[in-house]
């Protein structure tokens, strides 16, 4: 690993095979996989990265979940469109949608328009 000035989430997930799913229709691939951790490391061609982190059941409740995180990625209509949504331009200057992961961690997309 080439260590670089960065900050990389660590989401917390009630079910770590299909928040891989999700995140891999973000464009990320798994990098490691610690079974016996319940942890998962993901990562995009352009170099973000996401941990995964098992949880004890009932530890994260969807409905409730109030962890999100920003994903600044240029193709913010290409990744939309694979959620059947559309990015809209926000006064802020961001090109952006939401959506939610499978433990209900709000993931916002965005790129400057």
């Amino acid at each position: 690993m080439d260590p670089q000035h960065r900050l990389v989430p660590i989401i917390p997930s009630a079910d770590l095979d299909a928040s891989q799913a999700f995140y891999e229709r973000l464009g990320f691939e798994v990098e490691s996989v610690y079974p016996t951790h319940g942890y998962r490391i993901l990562r995009d061609a352009q170099g973000a990265s996401v941990h995964l982190t098992g949880t004890v059941p009932g530890w994260v409740v969807p409905e409730r979940n109030a962890y999100g995180v920003y994903f600044y990625a240029e193709n913010v209509d290409e990744l939309a469109a694979r959620f059947g949504l559309e990015a809209q331009d926000k006064p802020w200057g961001l090109r952006e949608f939401a959506v939610s992961d499978p433990s209900g961690t709000l993931v916002r997309i965005g790129w400057p328009r």
